[in-house]
């Protein structure tokens, strides 16, 4: 009885002696939640039956893969917004070592360069009711952004056609979402490119959750790895008509299955971001990596990285493939997403202006032609801001009267930037200052005598009289020559005066 006894008191202070030396990522694992939203009755239009499975298949899979998954099946907007809310709330709760991951299946949209996911309730008239009747992406990214969390991760399976026939200016696809532009820590993927629209499947998955079902499965594989697994298996599958698209900003490793206890040491911080960044790689670089492989082999190496540089070097390398059509029309659409998605994050006339002149017939262009119209009818001049690289096509202010007048002198602006400060030519108004009013000099006394006109000579000698005094006093300066008017102005005080 004692010898049990003794082992067990060894055995436990063995292990709170490793409790002590581990690193507390190691001791304690990471929190895993989940939301898993599946869009399939839709009310307006056709129903999408792969996408409640491929909901299903998901939860299953998170669940064993160490998830708290939250299902939420066949949302309406209101339904989705409080879903999102409420899983924002459990990843705050959880703490900055959780992984959250959100997994859409349903319809998906672009409208004017913004990606909106799909309520089963939402019935447009037209392209302006879908901010009002649908779930922005990014208002989905930057809420679980804003929290403190080890890594985000969203799986779009949302690129399906859109079903909406009132919506004829709306983009095939979805737009580019850059999670670099972010917070750091996310991932997302496509079900196929962008721009591109991605199949519902024959089966009872779409291609893209079947191989994700299949591939995640496997241990010990980084999710970067996982994700180029799944593109190579979708673009077999669907003859290369889809081709899943993701984009990482991680700053930490992760796993679906099998951790990190295989090496016994906690992964970098920082590593698989700079492992992404080492492998960008030029044409160049390509056509040395493709030179004399084998075309099948060449072509699920582009896949894998897909990329622009690496479809070019494939396409030149291997023109007479037949895959090559596809990767051409492949490449064509993502260097025009890509211009698409900077002309909408400079909005302004110029990048609009030039998207048109490269893509005028494109799925884009009606978008592109409506918010370049917009951008018109501003009635300010848009501030200028210093760049990191320099713009090709100066914008022309909108308000002629706001216009500044050039200098006589063309000066180089990417040298000495010119910087014209407003001049008011209107002058500054004069500060006045009430002053009080000078008080008023009492009027002297005066003292008015009334006498009786005294006997004399007729009306015509009196005034004779008058003027004989007036003649008088001006001469001699003083008011001796008659009792009249005369001997008043004579006097030398202006302010005083006897009045008769």
């Amino acid at each position: 009885m004692r010898r049990p006894a003794l082992c067990n008191l060894v055995l436990a202070f063995g292990l709170l002696a490793l409790s002590e030396l581990m690193t507390p990522t190691q001791a304690a694992a990471e929190a895993r939640l989940a939301l898993v939203i599946g869009q399939s009755a839709y009310r307006t239009v056709p129903a999408l039956p792969n996408a409640s499975n491929d909901a299903n298949g998901m939860a299953e899979l998170l669940g064993n893969a160490g998830f708290m998954v939250t299902a939420a099946p066949n949302l309406s907007q209101s339904e989705m917004r409080q879903a999102i809310s409420d899983f924002a709330d459990k990843v705050s709760a959880s703490g900055a070592d959780t992984v959250a991951l959100v997994f859409y299946a349903g319809h998906g949209l672009q409208i004017d360069g913004e990606n909106y996911l799909v309520p089963v309730d939402l019935d447009p008239k037209r392209e302006a009711d879908i901010p009002l009747q649908g779930v922005r992406l990014n208002d989905l990214l930057n809420t679980l952004g804003a929290l403190p969390t080890r890594a985000r991760i969203f799986m779009l399976d949302a690129c399906r056609n859109n079903p909406f026939p009132a919506l004829s200016g709306a983009g095939h696809g979805l737009a580019i979402v850059d999670t670099k532009a972010g917070a750091p820590g996310s991932f997302i993927s496509y079900s196929t490119s962008p721009g591109a629209e991605a199949e519902d499947g024959s089966g009872a998955d779409s291609p893209y959750t079947t191989a994700a079902l299949t591939v995640a499965k496997q241990p010990n594989i980084p999710i970067e790895e996982v994700f180029k697994r799944i593109r190579i298996s979708v673009a077999q599958s669907t003859d290369g008509r889809q081709i899943p698209w993701e984009s990482s900003s991680l700053t930490t490793d992760f796993k679906f299955f099998g951790g990190d206890s295989s090496s016994g040491q906690p992964p970098a911080p920082g590593a698989n971001a700079m492992a992404l960044a080492s492998t960008t790689r030029s044409v160049e670089d390509w056509r040395k990596d493709l030179q004399g492989k084998d075309a099948k082999a060449a072509y699920q190496l582009v896949i894998a990285d897909d990329t622009v540089p690496a479809y070019q070097a494939y396409i030149e390398l291997y023109a007479q493939d037949a895959q090559t059509p596809r990767l051409r029309t492949v490449l064509e659409r993502r260097r025009q997403m890509l211009a698409w998605d900077r002309a909408v994050a400079i909005n302004t006339r110029a990048s609009y202006e030039a998207y048109l002149a490269n893509w005028d017939n494109s799925d884009l262009a009606a978008t592109a032609r409506r918010l370049l119209l917009r951008v018109q009818n501003r009635n300010y001049v848009l501030p200028v801001v210093a760049a990191a690289v320099p713009v090709a096509v100066a914008m022309a202010p909108t308000c002629p009267c706001s216009a500044p007048t050039p200098p006589s002198t063309p000066v180089n602006p990417t040298v000495a930037p010119i910087i014209k400060k407003r001049v008011d030519d209107t002058p500054p108004k004069r500060k006045v200052v009430e002053t009080p009013p000078k008080p008023r000099r009492p009027p002297p006394d005066e003292v008015v005598v009334e006498r009786a006109p005294p006997p004399g000579p007729p009306p015509g000698a009196v005034m004779q009289g008058i003027g004989i005094g007036i003649g008088l006093g001006m001469g001699m300066g003083m008011g001796g020559g008659g009792r009249g008017g005369g001997g008043e102005m004579g006097h030398g005080d202006y302010g005083r005066g006897t009045r008769y």
